[in-house]
């Protein structure tokens, strides 16, 4: 059989909504500076504060990219095993 294009596309919903991610990361940076005030029995100068937050936005900012780039692999391992399935049974019928 020849190789044919098959055009159709499925929408698939957002699996993390970004706008919650940033709101969760400014928590997170608020909170492990004050963790780390806390623990220190010391108060950070507004310009270590916002250098933190900035660290703290960048790094998991880099974790968000990756968790994306994941779940698109795994999103075509869900799609080639489908595939495999719809072959197999196909082949056996």
């Amino acid at each position: 059989m020849a190789d044919r294009n098959y055009d159709r596309s499925i929408t698939l919903k957002k699996a993390v909504d970004l706008q919650v991610v940033g709101e969760n990361i400014l928590d997170v940076a608020d909170f492990a500076i004050e963790k780390y005030e806390f623990e220190n029995d010391t108060t950070l100068s507004e310009e270590v504060r916002e250098a933190a937050i900035e660290q703290i936005r960048d790094d998991l900012w880099d974790l968000v990219k990756d968790f994306r780039a994941r779940r698109k692999k795994w999103l075509q391992m869900m799609f080639d095993t489908a595939d495999k399935a719809v072959h197999g049974v196909v082949d056996a019928s």
